[in-house]
């Protein structure tokens, strides 16, 4: 790949799919705090949708921008600097899967998406540091959501909006924390595969295919998916988001079983 084909302003201009995204999140993220939806549960739906859609976007975006300064210049012919998820390798996998995962299981489980061309990367930092960029954006994003909580910019914000931020950050929580963990086929997998032997990559390799659905598939295991969700509550609460509040925003995703009765104020 040239450095010319590399650099062609069409590889890094901003896609209209992904400016179409985000201008559903705003216009539904302004429904929600307004209230002029009919029902504020499907404007809840759509801002939350939209936004986990934007969040798979930024993390595939993350992968392939530090890819790209990594020494992989092919990311850009790719499409992948546009934000553009239809140019992802696995439509399915990285859009389609997680979102049925939110609407099922209230749970932000993000796919694999970008091919990067490994061989063009010297250096086993590189090489983790592309892994790691991912989860990484999840993390900054959960943390830009809950920052009027922990900064106690919460009181004139309307109930509705305040629990649709709260789980769509949680996502981005669990994204995050679900995404590191060390098997194939994950990002933090990603992190640790250039430290090991060729011998355990060759053992792991056949297992990537189907990392992501064994973790989703662990998680109806009763016992493990109490010590996750704990866990999950824990960090919530370190960014001053509170069980209730996730609760909640979870309620009115779930526009289609009815908008919850709001029995107890938030606390301010």
């Amino acid at each position: 790949m040239t450095s010319s084909a590399a650099t062609h302003p069409d590889h890094h201009r901003i896609s209209p799919v992904f400016l179409a995204l985000t201008a559903t999140m705003a216009v539904s993220g302004w429904a929600v705090w307004s209230g002029l939806a009919e029902v504020t549960g499907v404007a809840v739906f759509f801002f939350v949708v939209s936004g986990w859609i934007v969040s798979l976007c930024l993390h595939e975006y993350a992968h392939a921008l530090t890819a790209l300064r990594g020494g992989d210049t092919s990311v850009a012919a790719k499409g992948y600097l546009t934000l553009d998820p239809l140019k992802y390798t696995h439509a399915m996998l990285s859009i389609v899967l997680p979102v049925v995962f939110v609407v099922l299981g209230g749970i932000g489980l993000p796919g694999g998406a970008v091919y990067i061309e490994r061989g063009r990367i010297r250096g086993r930092w590189k090489h983790s540091l592309i892994s790691a960029a991912g989860p990484a954006t999840n993390a900054l994003f959960a943390a830009v959501l809950t920052a009027p909580f922990w900064l106690g910019a919460m009181d004139d914000v309307p109930f509705a909006f305040r629990y649709a931020l709260a789980f769509l950050a949680m996502l981005q929580v669990t994204a995050a924390v679900l995404n590191l963990l060390p098997v194939p086929g994950l990002d933090g997998y990603g992190v640790l595969e250039p430290w090991l032997s060729p011998a355990a990559r060759r053992q792991a390799e056949p297992f990537a295919p189907f990392g992501l659905l064994v973790v989703f598939g662990c998680l109806w295991i009763p016992a493990v998916n109490g010590v996750f969700w704990e866990g999950i509550g824990h960090l919530m609460h370190v960014l001053d988001v509170t069980d209730l509040d996730v609760s909640y925003g979870y309620d009115y995703f779930r526009f289609w079983q009815g908008e919850p009765e709001l029995a107890v104020t938030p606390q301010q």
